[in-house]
């Protein structure tokens, strides 16, 4: 088994971007232009490494390789994007890959492409793309090219030489245990071995309500490949396991008015089989909650009111404050009411509030974090 932690070093270490590794500071799907550069590097990295695995690593800076990290991306469905847009597409994971050092919100991406046979081309045309359109790399850079020659295998031994400097050994495994309990004692850490083989740890903030158990706060981890799994710092969360799985149900907390109710958003179930292998399954639970439209039609009015007064920077008095604080919530549930043109509402407001609050920048992000699961969905 790879240890993610230690392949993401030996990338970086290895050499600059080719055509078999790139790196980005970040990754924006939320828009067009940004799926439209993904799904290029995606077709050319594929099309350059026919024979091995090619990989994308971010929240690295591309001038120094400072490793400076990005969100917990925990988007299942990124395969579907890849179908939708590719002829032939590869097999894409995109995995969080804690890093020490880092803040616990902040992991590295990392994003592996396992080509199929044949040429990997778009499907259709996105952003300034074209349909038909074939990419490959050409040093550091995905370049669209005429496809009139045999691909050549020239990367298969690096790539094998460098996956094979960062397997996993016991050392690395208990390392990584007692790392993730030093780091979360303050929320109960815990262990498990699962089929005398994966060793899984899990932490959160305890919560009983009537009788069932919910945590906040929960960071949880394969420590054999240095990979987290979850994390979220605002969502309450159920756990169970068994011998042989691990499951998560995830609840986000939505209303109007101060009136909020828990409504469980997805399930994720991993699972351990004897044959060193494991598989994670997610399950969207979401039912979005319905509003009257009458009330619904006054806060998107008054949520575009407030975005003006952002934007000429006018002072804000004590309730436009709390209502800022709820806008993002709001207009997701304005979008999962009828209303369309919150989506674009939700874009135009990303910077301002970004400006404005961290702490409001975050209810956003878990507000987009929702509305991407649904859409995929």
């Amino acid at each position: 088994m790879i240890n993610k932690r230690l392949l993401i070093k030996n990338l970086l270490a290895h050499n600059d971007e080719n055509s078999f590794y790139d790196k980005k500071r970040k990754l924006n799907l939320s828009y067009k232009e940004g799926k439209a550069k993904f799904l290029k590097h995606i077709c050319a990295l594929s099309n350059s490494n026919p024979k091995n695995n090619s990989y994308i690593v971010i929240g690295v800076d591309d001038t120094d390789n400072k490793i400076i990290g990005v969100d917990f991306f925990d988007d299942s469905k990124i395969q579907n994007l890849i179908n939708a847009y590719l002829t032939n597409p590869p097999i894409v994971q995109y995995e969080n890959i804690p890093f020490p050092h880092l803040p616990d919100d902040k992991v590295i991406g990392l994003v592996t492409i396992r080509a199929n046979k044949g040429l990997t081309s778009l499907r259709k045309n996105i952003w300034k793309y074209y349909g038909g359109a074939v990419f490959f790399r050409d040093g550091s850079m995905s370049m669209p090219k005429v496809f009139d020659i045999e691909i050549k295998d020239v990367n298969s031994v690096i790539v094998s030489a460098i996956e094979n400097h960062a397997l996993n050994n016991i050392e690395l495994t208990l390392n990584g245990v007692f790392d993730f309990m030093k780091k979360r004692e303050d929320y109960s850490p815990k262990y498990k071995v699962f089929k005398e083989y994966f060793v899984l740890c899990w932490a959160g903030q305890k919560k009983e309500v009537k009788d069932e158990i919910f945590y906040s706060r929960v960071d949880i981890e394969l420590i054999n490949e240095q990979r987290r799994l979850f994390y979220s710092a605002l969502d309450e969360v159920s756990i169970a396991n068994s011998e042989n799985n691990f499951s998560i149900i995830e609840y986000v907390k939505l209303g109007l008015h101060n009136n909020h109710r828990y409504y469980k958003l997805e399930e994720t179930v991993i699972d351990f089989g004897h044959n060193g292998n494991y598989s994670i399954d997610t399950n969207l639970l979401f039912e979005p909650p319905q509003f009257d439209k009458k009330v619904l039609h006054h806060i998107y009015n008054s949520n575009n009111a407030l975005i003006e007064k952002l934007k000429k920077e006018m002072p804000l008095n004590i309730n436009e404050i709390n209502d800022l604080k709820n806008l993002s919530a709001t207009y997701l549930i304005c979008y999962l009411n009828g209303f369309e043109n919150a989506i674009d509402k939700l874009e135009e407001v990303k910077p301002l509030l970004k400006s404005y609050s961290k702490e409001i920048y975050k209810g956003y992000k878990l507000s987009m974090r929702i509305l991407r699961k649904v859409r995929y969905n």
